[in-house]
């Protein structure tokens, strides 16, 4: 039996017909309440297999405003309350390539005979798998790019099963823009539940002075 035979890739990917109006900010019905947002917010079909979601909000209350996902923010742009999030179903694929990357094989991600034996009674994502999405949100969305990490604290609170949606979210809470230093609360949840929960601190670079 090849590789590929015995850990097929991922879950059937929902057809146009499982969307709730598409066009919105609802998303997929199979996601469910919990991605049903009323900020900026968009699905798009991985090359990997699965479904990502992503969104950036600017949770300052006086303003009620959103942003777009595709600014780049300079230190002088960031303040605390500034939150951005990214969501991914976790796939088959996801898990092995991961494996193949890192070198982690431990059975318990990868052998179902073996991980039914285990306290988790199934197999489970790696967890910095699960975390590195974290890492997308920083690096992507919030700071964005050209921002560097210096520290990230994990705390790792419930297993991800492969075919989880987990969503990653991160929240400015201190903001040193004489040192370029932000540092941010971060968490992946499944549905209502934390499944990572953490803090990073990341240098970000300011405004480059006009020509």
């Amino acid at each position: 039996m090849t590789t590929s035979e015995k850990y097929p890739i991922g879950p059937r990917l929902p057809s146009a017909s499982e969307f709730v109006n598409p066009r919105s900010c609802g998303g997929p019905a199979w996601l469910g309440s919990a991605y049903r947002a009323t900020t900026p917010c968009r699905f798009v079909r991985a090359k990997a297999g699965g479904w990502v979601y992503s969104a950036l909000q600017h949770c300052d209350p006086r303003k009620g405003k959103s942003v777009s996902d595709e600014v780049i923010y300079y230190i002088d742009d960031l303040e605390p309350g500034m939150t951005a999030v990214f969501g991914k179903t976790i796939t088959e694929a996801d898990i092995l390539m991961f494996a193949g990357a890192s070198g982690d094989t431990n059975p318990v991600h990868l052998d179902d005979e073996f991980a039914s034996q285990t306290m988790f009674e199934g197999r489970i994502a790696h967890g910095l798998l699960v975390s590195s999405l974290i890492s997308t949100v920083l690096g992507t969305r919030l700071p964005g790019p050209g921002c560097i990490y210096v520290s990230q604290t994990l705390k790792f609170m419930a297993p991800v099963r492969p075919g989880d949606t987990v969503k990653a979210r991160v929240t400015l809470t201190e903001v040193d823009k004489e040192k370029k230093r932000v540092t941010c609360e971060t968490n992946c949840t499944v549905g209502d539940r934390t499944v990572v929960a953490g803090e990073a601190k990341l240098m970000v670079q300011r405004r480059p002075a006009p020509e």
